[in-house]
């Protein structure tokens, strides 16, 4: 079954993932064997390391502290504790199907960088999201200029001018649907939504009239008198 295209962009880098056929152990030595594992340049000296390297946040989650050779030497003992370990398979899940690993504003900043650079390939769910990232951009932009917090878009009227507005552009520039734009706006019901957005729509795209040919006032001759 073919794999999703991987997401690429100028200045990306990867952390490739492998694992063996049928689930089966790929780590059967110890981890520095493998010369293609990251592992080499996380236990290497700082001045040993590639500048995108960064050691801190991951030293961090183990427990230690210090970027020192003792540190690194307890941090390689973590790692070859947990290959060691039984697999647990809903921890897994995220690698097997999911297209990121990291935080929340990882993430954010991922799709955002990704916005406008996908393609047919690519998982339905990653389209969703950007959508969703660029939609919330949209949103955000809207209410900055009309100076409304996120509280206007419950306390106003369903059918306020200014949500058709924002509600407008958002499918206009993006893929979401309808129904989706309705729940985040607080604007009712899809098929309300939908009646407003193509009645604002058909006013945008139709022709203005144009300006009837002025008519040159015509004045009464006057006869000179003797």
């Amino acid at each position: 079954m073919p794999r999703t295209m991987r997401v690429e962009y100028p200045g990306a880098i990867y952390h490739v993932m492998d694992r063996g056929d049928r689930q089966e152990d790929i780590f059967v030595d110890r981890l520095l064997a493998y010369p293609w594992s990251s592992l080499v340049w996380y236990l290497a000296a700082p001045e040993h390391r590639p500048g995108w390297i960064r050691v801190d946040r991951l030293l961090g989650e183990h427990g230690i502290q210090q970027d020192t050779s003792i540190g690194r030497q307890e941090f390689e003992r973590h790692m070859e504790a947990r290959r060691a370990e039984e697999t647990d398979e809903a921890a897994l899940k995220p690698f097997r199907r999911g297209w990121c690993l990291g935080s929340e504003e990882f993430r954010q900043k991922m799709l955002g960088l990704m916005e406008g650079k996908l393609g047919e390939n690519h998982s339905g769910e990653l389209h969703r999201e950007t959508a969703e990232q660029k939609a919330s951009r949209i949103i955000s932009e809207e209410m900055s200029r009309l100076g409304w917090k996120e509280t206007d878009l419950v306390s106003r009227l369903k059918n306020h001018p200014d949500k058709l507005v924002i509600a407008t552009r958002v499918r206009k520039e993006t893929t979401l649907s309808i129904r989706w734009i309705a729940a985040r706006l607080q604007m009712g019901t899809y098929k309300s939504l939908k009646s407003m957005l193509q009645e604002r729509m058909n006013a945008d795209e139709k022709p203005a009239k144009p300006n009837a040919p002025c008519t040159q006032l015509q004045l009464p001759r006057v006869q000179p008198t003797v």
